[in-house]
């Protein structure tokens, strides 16, 4: 059979690492990104090619993925004269691998499928060492015959490749997820400088609570921070979290209900983007609660 020519847009940490991975697997790939033009120079140094546009990209692909930061980028390259909809071909695939609005992924679903392609969500777990190894967590869905002619190639970037249902429930549960992860990590963040006030050594507060049923992988990279300074076991920015986090809170308002847990992460996190901290790992919240209690 045929190989499938791909289009990737979004080289971003973890875009680039998934087109070295497509590469190591011999497939054809025609890519674009915004902004890192040493990632860009390296897949073209391999043997990819630099799409014109994200038309041209589209009129040259089978399968179209979206690797980027907001709905609002992925809806930039999808529209307009040089989007991906103008040169979209009939029975194409375009997936959108971000952490994106469900309501978004809904809409542009309808686009596509105008133009007579077929349009999945499969965001993505884990990080881009796990890319490059092609051992991502990818929870897709849309439509399952869609889903089923790029299984294969998902297999080759990820070890664990869900199927969820309808379209947009892949980044429902994302944001679920997102929104689950960046509170524990707010919350044990603001525990650990807690107990610094109360005069409560940080290593007693994680070993008592890491005994009982709160214990987590996310409890445990706030401590490899708060506790050895290391913060790159959750290489995730404070910046991100907050628009994973805000992006929940729009979905429930989406849903017609309000988010009551949401809205004490949301504040720390932009709070804590207010101060500078945008670009800071997520476990560097730490440093926030710090300076917010000792102020």
């Amino acid at each position: 059979m045929t190989q499938q020519k791909i289009g990737f847009i979004g080289l971003g940490l973890m875009g680039a690492a998934m087109v070295d991975r497509l590469l190591d697997k011999g497939y054809e790939l025609t890519v674009m990104g915004n902004k890192s033009r040493p990632r860009i120079d390296k897949a073209i140094s391999r043997g990819a090619v630099e799409a014109a546009s994200a038309k041209d990209l589209a009129e040259k692909s089978d399968i179209i993925m979206l690797c980027m930061d907001t709905s609002q980028s992925v809806e930039s390259r999808m529209f307009g004269d040089d989007g991906v909809l103008a040169g979209l071909k009939e029975g194409s695939v375009v997936i959108d691998f971000g952490t994106s609005l469900p309501s978004s992924t809904k809409m542009l679903g309808e686009k596509v499928a105008e133009k007579g392609g077929q349009y999945l969500d499969g965001p993505l777990g884990r990080t881009p060492s796990h890319a490059l190894e092609g051992k991502l967590n990818i929870m897709t869905s849309g439509d399952e015959a869609a889903f089923n002619s790029i299984k294969s190639v998902l297999e080759d970037l990820g070890e664990n490749v869900f199927f969820l249902g309808e379209l947009a429930t892949g980044h429902t549960i994302k944001l679920i997820n997102n929104f689950f992860a960046m509170t524990t990590a707010s919350a044990m963040s603001e525990a650990f400088v807690m107990a610094d006030k109360a005069g409560v050594d940080r290593q007693k507060v994680y070993d008592v609570m890491s005994a009982g049923p709160v214990h987590s992988m996310m409890m445990d990279f706030v401590k490899a921070y708060a506790i050895e300074g290391n913060p790159e076991n959750l290489a995730f920015a404070i910046k991100n979290a907050s628009k994973d986090v805000g992006y929940y809170g729009q979905m429930a308002d989406d849903l017609g209900v309000e988010s009551i847990m949401s809205k004490s992460a949301r504040t720390a996190l932009t709070s804590a983007i207010d101060e500078g901290m945008g670009d800071n790992l997520v476990p560097e919240m730490v440093n926030f609660f710090e300076k917010k209690f000792n102020s």
